[in-house]
This record gives C-alpha cells, structure tokens and sequence, in this order.
C-alpha cells in the first residue's frame, strides 16, 4: 500500500463490500439532503447500497480492461473514502461515484481519489475520457470538481431511485499527457477483482 500523509490508497476487494456500502449510504444522506428527495434517502437505502456494492464486488466481467475499478481512500485501516471506476462502451471511464466519508470532506482525501482515479485510468485505458456525472444542485461538488480541472461538458437529466429526475451536468478530463499530476500511487500487488455496476 503506498499513500501521502495519514491516507493510504488501495484497490477494494470483495471483503470491502460492507464498509463501502455503509460509507456510500452515508455520504449521500449527509450530501444529498434537500437536493433530492428525502424518499430517495428513506430507510431502504442501506439495504439497497450493500446489495449493489455486494454485486459490485462479485460479478466477473470477463477481461481486465472491461472491469471497473474500486479505488479506497483509508485512514487508520477504515475507509475514509472512495471512487468507482467503470469502463464504457464508447471507450470513456465513468466516475460511478466519488464519495469522501462526512466530516472528513475539505481535507484532500478527494483530490487524492480524483487523482488516483486519473492515473489508474491512464495506466488501463490510455487514451480514455474520465468523467462524471454531478447533480446541478450539487454546487459544492462542482466547485470541487472545477477546482480539479474538470471541463463541463453537457447538462442531462439523471435518474434517482423511486424514478425522481434531476437536472445534472457532464464534466470530463480528456486524455493526454500530464492528466493526472501529483497522481497517489495506489497498491499495484492486488488480484484483479470483478467489480462492476449493474
């Protein structure tokens, strides 16, 4: 494992299922309240993240290059942190989620996972567009992700659980040399796990 100051970042594995999935429960109550509805927020999210992140971190998806990639922000041996990469067809990377664990936000854990998703795109798909979709409402995470260098590229409409649809924008980071500066190494020794959304 290999990471700057107190935070170590390392590819997750199957046994990471629940702690990821009470982390991603969590960032979205804390982030997500009053953007989306609280029915989208309700009592049944925790069940539903730990059976997604469950699938997630079992399926095979045959060959390495059409398997995403989990990447775990860890301080102290919990996670403090994470980002999911998935592979499209169209060549592109999707940052499926990027989420830093709340009260830890603001203190360069998710510049660290930005910047370790970059490098890890660029080592398994050179060439490839990373981007991400953002809630328009989300106005601290955009700010975030400008401050990153990332280039708003359209405005959609996204869909929530309980078939709520909400104005969000497209940003990228097109492919090309110097993409991912001050990129954190991540543990390179680890069996490539199937992890994938559905």
């Amino acid at each position: 494992m290999t990471g700057s100051g107190r935070i170590t970042i390392r590819h997750g594995e199957e046994r990471d299922a629940v702690r990821i999935a009470d982390l991603h429960t969590e960032s979205w109550c804390s982030s997500y309240r009053g953007i989306v509805p609280d029915e989208a927020l309700g009592d049944g999210l925790a069940v539903q993240r730990r059976e997604l992140w469950q699938l997630r971190l079992t399926v095979d998806y045959g060959t390495p290059e059409n398997t995403p990639v989990l990447l775990i922000a860890e301080r102290a041996g919990e996670p403090a942190g994470f980002v999911y990469l998935v592979p499209q067809p169209d060549g592109g990377v999707l940052v499926d989620n990027l989420h830093v664990r709340p009260g830890l936000t603001g203190g360069g854990i998710g510049r660290e996972l930005l910047a370790a998703a970059r490098a890890e795109v660029a080592a398994r798909h050179p060439g490839a567009e990373l981007y991400l979709e953002v809630l328009s409402a989300n106005t601290r995470a955009i700010a975030f992700y400008e401050r990153e260098g990332g280039v708003r590229i359209r405005a959609q409409e996204g869909v929530f659980p309980g078939g709520y649809r909400l104005p969000e924008y497209v940003y990228a980071w097109p492919a090309g040399p110097g993409s991912a500066p001050g990129a954190a190494a991540v543990d390179s020794t680890r069996p490539d796990q199937p992890v994938r959304q559905d």
